[in-house]
């Protein structure tokens, strides 16, 4: 799974002696891997590219704590689609400051692989951005592929290092064939390998949902964060109490989403993640609105004051 793929392999690539400049929004399992490593962590404030150079030059600058002496390696970790924000990671500035400040990139693609992209391939895809330019892709086959396990993606020397020294590799077992299989088709399908349009048919579907069901949401008046094009949408709810009440409600409604309170976010920002899918049609994230749109009423959750565009919004 992915949480092992960053907890296990990210104490593998540093060590003490390393820098980490990680987003604060990065998931449990990469600060796992971080605290495991030994390598001295810095954190700057999510998404913000002025704070990540900052972090990066008074870093450099000061040195190993203690000793002063030059940092062994420098990486930058960040989500490709943050999974508690559903924003998108400002790729094409990261690889400016990675290049300025000869960093090297650990990029999570676990919420974005499959899903983002003319072609599903991720934000690289999402944003043109060439795959040399990152020096670690990491991703799970959990989540687009529908299946188990993760994977870590580099250049040879990078690989081979990893299969000898992670204990990712060493100490686990072979994918079963069922698994891998399945894996291996829904990579066709995606790419369009197995002479169909089904792969891109069903991204053109996801990124449909995910900016009629954002809309939809703005109109009902409820706050959202995140990316117009992230599938993972998450509605504010705020009151820790109020998550398990809209969670229980939406389930007896067949609607399944994921409450998510402290410490996985801030102890005043609750919420309810929804993670759109291609297979969801209209008429069912119609259904789902209708009764997010009651339960807004009955909860108190119309927390947005923006103005409400209340035109019939595209399909």
């Amino acid at each position: 799974m992915g949480f092992a793929t960053n907890s296990l392999n990210i104490p593998t690539l540093i060590s003490p002696g390393c820098l980490v400049v990680s987003d604060e929004k990065n998931h449990a399992s990469i600060i796992l891997g971080l605290r495991l490593s030994g390598a001295t962590p810095k954190v700057f404030k999510h998404n913000n590219m002025a704070d990540l150079e900052r972090v990066l030059r008074e870093s450099i600058i000061a040195g190993q704590p203690g000793s002063g002496k030059p940092w062994k390696k420098i990486l930058i970790i960040v989500e490709g689609v943050f999974s508690m924000e559903g924003s998108i990671v400002k790729l094409p500035e990261i690889v400016e400051l990675k290049k300025k400040y000869k960093a090297y990139i650990y990029l999570d693609e676990a919420h974005s692989i499959g899903a983002t992209g003319p072609s599903g391939r991720g934000v690289l895809d999402y944003y043109g951005v060439n795959p040399r330019d990152i020096d670690i892709l990491m991703g799970t086959f959990t989540k687009s592929f529908g299946s188990a396990g993760g994977y870590i993606a580099g250049n040879k020397k990078l690989i081979n290092f990893l299969r000898v020294h992670s204990h990712a590799h060493c100490y686990a077992s072979s994918m079963s064939p069922p698994v891998t299989q399945q894996i291996i088709t829904s990579m066709k399908i995606i790419l369009g390998l197995d002479g169909s349009s089904e792969g891109h048919n069903r991204i053109s579907q996801l990124a449909r949902n995910t900016r009629y069901f954002r809309k939809r949401l703005a109109q009902i008046g409820v706050i959202t964060y995140g990316h117009e094009d992230s599938p993972v949408v998450p509605m504010l709810v705020y009151l820790f109490s109020k998550i398990g009440a809209v969670v229980r409600t939406l389930t007896s409604k067949n609607i399944a989403v994921v409450g998510v309170g402290f410490p996985a976010t801030p102890i005043m920002e609750g919420r309810i993640r929804f993670c759109l899918s291609a297979a969801h049609t209209k008429e069912q994230l119609d259904y789902a609105l209708d009764v997010i749109d009651d339960i807004s009423n009955t909860l108190g959750l119309k927390y947005s004051r923006k103005p409400k565009n209340m035109n019939p919004i595209p399909y």
